[in-house]
């Protein structure tokens, strides 16, 4: 899901530079990806990221931030086993307050995430006028696959 994630991310991010037309598709991305930073510092229980969480990153930064989210995710993934899916997270939210959820359920939510603002910075560019990528999962795994 991390690799589908990256692909969709920079689809996105492409059709973001072609339309040039909105900086809040540019900060919706850049918020994305500091969520992403943020969460996997907390699976690995890590201190918290330090950094807005929604940051005025500029646009020709965000290549190479997905990469960088995308290589790290998958680093921390490959070293895990089929238990440490159950483990709890614990962690604090931006306001302070403790949380703990499952590391599979973190999975789904920062996944779910990222499509939730690829969707938002999507219909900005839609309503523009500019023809989006399809950022489908099945239509990746067709790529993927042939």
């Amino acid at each position: 899901m991390f690799s589908y994630d990256n692909y969709a991310n920079q689809l996105i991010f492409q059709a973001v530079i072609k339309a040039n037309c909105s900086e809040k598709s540019v900060q919706l991305l850049g918020h994305l990806l500091a969520a992403q930073q943020i969460w996997l510092s907390r699976c690995k229980g890590l201190p918290a990221v330090g950094g807005a969480l929604w940051p005025n990153w500029p646009a020709e930064v965000l290549s190479d931030l997905i990469t960088e989210n995308t290589t790290a995710w998958l680093k921390y993934l490959e070293n895990l086993h089929e238990n440490d899916f159950e483990k709890a997270i614990s962690y604090k939210n931006s306001k302070g307050d403790q949380f703990e959820n499952k590391l599979k359920d973190v999975l789904a939510h920062v996944i779910n995430h990222g499509t939730h603002h690829r969707a938002q910075a999507g219909q900005i560019l839609k309503e523009a006028g500019f023809e989006l990528p399809v950022t489908d999962y099945i239509f990746y795994l067709r790529r993927t696959n042939n």
